[in-house]
Order: C-alpha cells, then sequence, then structure tokens
C-alpha cells in the first residue's frame, strides 16, 4: 500500500474497514478517522449518503474535524476502499491539449505525408479552436469499473493494450439539471483522483469504421476505474484548474502535467453535461487525461506493473496490475 497522507485542508471523507470488517464512511482528520455511522445524525449507511445531504453535513464535519473528545481511530489501522459509489460516471474524452495531440499523432496513417512537426501543428490548431469555439465531449460509464485506490487490477486476458489514464474527478453533491457555468461549481461536492484504464486495441470499432467509439468494451472491465483515496471538499481546493496530475509506473513519471491544459474546466463539463442529464449527488465526472500515456511511451500495461497516481491535495493511489489467471 502507497503512503497514507493528509490530504488538503482540515479534513477529507474516506470509506474504511477494520480488517475483515463492515465498510463504512469516514472523516480523516490528522491521520485519524471517526466513523460517521454514529457521529452523524441519520446513521448514514456509506458516504454517498453523506453526500446527498451535504449542505447539511458539511457544516457539522468541520465542527467534527476538530473535536479530539471523539473515538477516533488511527488510519494506519484501517483499509481504505473507493471513497463512494456512484450511480453515474460521465467521462471527459480529448480533453487536455498536449494528450489529443499526442495521440493524434500516434494514430495518424503511415501513408500521412505530414511531418510530425507538421501534423502536431495542425491538430494543435484544431485543439485552440475547439476550446474557443467547440463543446466538450463526454461518455458514460459504468459504476462497476470502481475498485479501492490500493487495490490490485486484473487485465482480462482479452484485453491487447491495457493503458493508463489518471484524472482529477469532481464529485456532485446535488442534482443538477440545465445549470449555467457561473453556477456549476456550486453543484460540486469534492474532488477525488480516478484512474480511467483503457484498452486502446478496441476503443475504435474494426467492423466498421463508421460507427466510431467503442466505449463500453475498452473501458468498462471490473475494476479499470481506480478511485480514491479521498474525498476533499470543494472548499479545501483553491483552484481545480491548477492542479498537478501525476502517474508513475514502476516508478518512473510517465503523466506530469497541470489541469491547466485541460481544453474545458470542471465548470464547463458539468454545465455541459447537464444540459441533457441530470446529475445526481455522488456522480463523478471524470475530466479527462492529460499527455503521458502508454501508447505514447509505446509501453502498455502487464502483469506485475505497479501505477502509482497522484493529484495536488488529493493523496495517492497506487495500483498494482494482475494478469488474468496468474
Amino acid at each position: 500500500m502507497a503512503t497514507l497522507t493528509q490530504p488538503a485542508g482540515p479534513f477529507a471523507l474516506g470509506t474504511f474497514s477494520a480488517q475483515d470488517g463492515k465498510p463504512f464512511p469516514g472523516l480523516l482528520a490528522k491521520e485519524q478517522v471517526l466513523d460517521l455511522t454514529s457521529a452523524l445524525d441519520g446513521a448514514p449507511s456509506d458516504l454517498r449518503a453523506v453526500v446527498e445531504r451535504w449542505e447539511e453535513s458539511l457544516p457539522v464535519l468541520r465542527i467534527l474535524a476538530n473535536d479530539d473528545s471523539l473515538d477516533w481511530r488511527p488510519l494506519e489501522d484501517l483499509r481504505v476502499h473507493a471513497p463512494l459509489e456512484p450511480r453515474q460516471i460521465f467521462q471527459s474524452g480529448a480533453n487536455y491539449r498536449q494528450h489529443v495531440i499526442d495521440l493524434e499523432v500516434a494514430h495518424r496513417s503511415p501513408d500521412d505525408p505530414r511531418t510530425v512537426a507538421e501534423a502536431r501543428a495542425e491538430v494543435a490548431a484544431i485543439m485552440d479552436r475547439r476550446a474557443a469555439e467547440d463543446l466538450p465531449y463526454v461518455f458514460i460509464g459504468l459504476p462497476s469499473t470502481i475498485t479501492g485506490p490500493y487495490d490490485d487490477i486484473v487485465l482480462p486476458s482479452w484485453v491487447e493494450q491495457p493503458d493508463w489514464e489518471l484524472e482529477l474527478a469532481a464529485v456532485m453533491a446535488k442534482p443538477a439539471y440545465r445549470v449555467s457555468v457561473e453556477e456549476a461549481l456550486e453543484y460540486i461536492a469534492g474532488y477525488t483522483i480516478a484512474n480511467d484504464l483503457t484498452d486502446r486495441a478496441t476503443v475504435f470499432r474494426r467492423d466498421m469504421k463508421a460507427i466510431g467509439t467503442d466505449w463500453l468494451r475498452s473501458k468498462n472491465a471490473p475494476g479499470f476505474t481506480p478511485l480514491g483515496p479521498w474525498l476533499v471538499p470543494a472548499e479545501a481546493v483553491a483552484d481545480p484548474g491548477d492542479l498537478r496530475v501525476t502517474l508513475k509506473l514502476n516508478g518512473e513519471t510517465m503523466q506530469d502535467e497541470s489541469t491547466k491544459d485541460m481544453l474545458f474546466g470542471v465548470a464547463r463539463l458539468v454545465s455541459y453535461i447537464s444540459q441533457s442529464a441530470q446529475l445526481l449527488p455522488g456522480d463523478l465526472v471524470l475530466t479527462g487525461s492529460p499527455a503521458g500515456n502508454g501508447i505514447h511511451w509505446g509501453r502498455l500495461l502487464q502483469g506485475g506493473d505497479v501505477m502509482e497516481g497522484s493529484v495536488t491535495g488529493l493523496g495517492v493511489q497506487r495500483n498494482r496490475c494482475v494478469a488474468e489467471g496468474s
């Protein structure tokens, strides 16, 4: 397990369990954990239940975090699970400028007459125009992909090119439908870390190119979205548009980029999604992955690999890959 670090702000939230015990929603402060099933009114059974009453829960959580007389338990004695189980996962694609440029160049046809420099310049111009004039690109993922921040990830035998995509994830606090960009951040409870694993070999349909992308097959294997470790309240994150997203593979840095490189920020994404769908409390909005994926490095995931991902102030997740059947 990775070193369990105290995140930004005076407290954070998570889901914990004692050895072989039942998971419970917990308040993390000063490397200690308070069981919220007994500390909050209504005895919430999980963290999503806490988030569903976010406006009334948050002031109480602030008070609890400073009460040393309560029954706090050492963090090191507990297992850390994914912070919560969302009803819906909205995933933003092609949202980091350099990432899209790298992917477009990597996937260009062998017959493309452009030099690499020419191709990059052309795609860069398209990205700048998208940010100014176009809409975000968002698709939907399955909650069954969620796994813990320190759990092993099984790579299915059919997956040919498993890749990492570390991302900032926003967690919704209340229902959001047709909200404006200006008010969108008011609907966010906090932020966490997600690694949106992808099988590059099945992103595009081979049987009929006009069908386009196949996100169901390429992204939704069980455990393909390690989440957490913490839900850090939005009030503790000064600017979600200025955080460092870093992923190390077996100790070597592969992704290291600022969320400043996003084409569409968190508010734009939430507002855009809400124009078509209703976001619900506890839902995740994954904001896209920065440059430095395996397809860029020519090095995809395999059994025995260890990924360590961090986002400024949100902690660290560490997952080992296991080949199916090994």
